[in-house]
């Protein structure tokens, strides 16, 4: 059977334990489309109940990006209010079920790491950047759309409320050593050839301790986290999905200008 194009979008291989996930469109900075999204989800449940899976290493294609977030045309064919909600479900899910993952998960961070990148970034247990890190979540100054309350609360426990406001109103890219010292890396190396090399290292060390352990202690900081109803925060993204704005970000973006507000 012949395979669909994006199959090759995210490419899944596993050798002695060690998933390794790969981001696989290094020409649009590795911009995730919907099918990605179900694949990385789809990955992610298989290895609850895979028992040979010991770590997943996240990691983009190419030399340019980890994940610039959603690929802009999918957004394209929204039509109604119901395609917003439809879409942050689905990407709440989707990190949801990353988070939630049996296995330790790292992600290998070079370039840029934008909107539903960073958010993917987020997700994961550990995160090893390379000095041209750049992390971030510029929908202030693109398109005018707003994240969930789910990615609003894993960002907030993961760099607390300060930041999370700092970094989205200010539209920013975070480097490497300021992404360090605030909690967004953990660890930072020099270029992309030591940061495969970390990654792997980290990797085969998680991959030779006590499973238990780590399933354990991702599950009772997962547990710690303020559990939220599953409409809570659909009034924020009717507000930013369905205006003007929205849609003068997308168009603006898609033609490369500068968007003009209206706060409408």
């Amino acid at each position: 059977m012949d395979r669909a194009p994006e199959a090759d979008d995210l490419v899944f291989e596993c050798k002695d334990g060690i998933g390794r996930i790969t981001f696989n469109r290094p020409q649009a900075r590795n911009a995730f489309t919907f099918a990605m999204y179900e694949r990385l989800a789809a990955i992610c449940e298989a290895a609850n109940d895979d028992r040979s899976l010991k770590v997943l290493v996240l990691r983009g294609a190419g030399d340019k990006a980890f994940a610039s977030g959603t690929d802009i045309n999918q957004f394209r064919a929204f039509n109604t209010p119901q395609d917003a909600i439809d879409y942050e479900n689905r990407i709440d899910r989707v990190l949801t079920t990353l988070e939630q993952c049996r296995v330790p998960t790292i992600a290998a961070i070079n370039g840029f790491c934008t909107g539903g990148g960073a958010g993917i970034a987020a997700a994961c247990d550990l995160r090893i950047g390379t000095r041209s890190a750049k992390i971030g979540f510029p929908i202030a100054r693109t398109l005018g759309n707003c994240l969930s309350m789910s990615n609003v609360s894993r960002l907030t426990a993961l760099i607390g409320a300060a930041r999370v406001k700092d970094l989205i109103f200010t539209a920013r890219l975070v480097e490497a050593e300021e992404a360090a010292s605030v909690g967004l890396l953990g660890e930072v190396v020099e270029d992309l050839a030591a940061l495969d090399k970390r990654a792997e290292e980290v990797a085969r060390l998680l991959a030779g301790h006590a499973p238990l352990t780590l399933t354990a202690t991702k599950q009772a900081v997962a547990r710690l986290q303020r559990r939220l109803m599953p409409d809570e925060g659909e009034d924020l993204i009717l507000m930013c999905y369905t205006s003007q704005d929205f849609r003068e970000g997308l168009d603006a973006f898609l033609n490369k200008r500068a968007p003009q507000w209206r706060g409408q």
